[in-house]
């Protein structure tokens, strides 16, 4: 039997009391985690763009069932599931049943714009980040989303991804969510930039922003 270990210790409460109740922390990562993401001073106002109609002549998504299974052949049977209960080793092992389907939902989803509803659904985990327990402050969110649905991210992802690749639609010095590139890379590539124009004479100004109480 999985033993579970409590690793969230006492911390303070909305009335500065000492707590170690299970709900009390729920209840305060639940307001925190919210007030992160649900944040409107009325400063911005976000509205969707207008999507331009390019006369894109293939609506069909060009995804075979054998990608959809190699996906589901290289999921990690150790991985935690989703609300939805479906465990990753059962879809691993069921790959060659439910490789149709899936691939059936991914095309409906693509060519409607919707996803299923429960596949939209997460558990948030708190994961601590540095220095003291003793606040939600010290925790990050991690949503533990539909397996299946992370499926059909993947697979509408790749088609993306070479869509941009294909295209040259990403400059060369993007660097975040792009394969093969991460935070190092930029950091190198920023590195080797300064270093270059610093060796030419040239003066040099760096701007660092970071955003407050990011939720990722």
């Amino acid at each position: 039997k999985r033993r579970i270990r409590d690793n969230i210790g006492l911390w303070l409460d909305e009335f500065s009391h000492l707590t170690n109740r299970h709900t009390d922390k729920a209840e305060t990562f639940t307001a925190f985690f919210t007030s992160l993401i649900n944040t409107n001073d009325g400063l911005w106002d976000p509205q969707s763009p207008e999507l331009e109609d390019h006369g894109y002549e293939n609506d069909k998504l060009p995804v075979s069932p054998e990608t959809v299974q190699d996906l589901l052949l290289h999921l990690d049977s150790y991985k935690s599931m989703g609300p939805d209960e479906i465990h990753p080793k059962m879809l691993k092992e069921l790959a060659d049943v439910i490789v149709r389907p899936l691939s059936m939902i991914s095309q409906w989803s693509w060519e409607s714009g919707e996803v299923p509803v429960d596949w939209t659904l997460g558990n948030i985990i708190p994961i601590f980040k540095k220095h003291k327990r003793d606040g939600p402050g010290k925790y990050r969110p991690v949503s533990l989303t539909s397996v299946p649905g992370k499926i059909m991210e993947r697979t509408i992802l790749g088609v993306i991804e070479k869509h941009l690749k294909d295209n040259a639609v990403t400059d060369h010095s993007q660097h975040g969510f792009m394969r093969g590139k991460s935070s190092l890379t930029n950091f190198i590539s920023f590195y080797d930039k300064v270093a270059h124009l610093v060796d030419q004479g040239k003066p040099v100004d760096v701007i660092f922003w970071d955003f407050s109480k990011a939720p990722f």
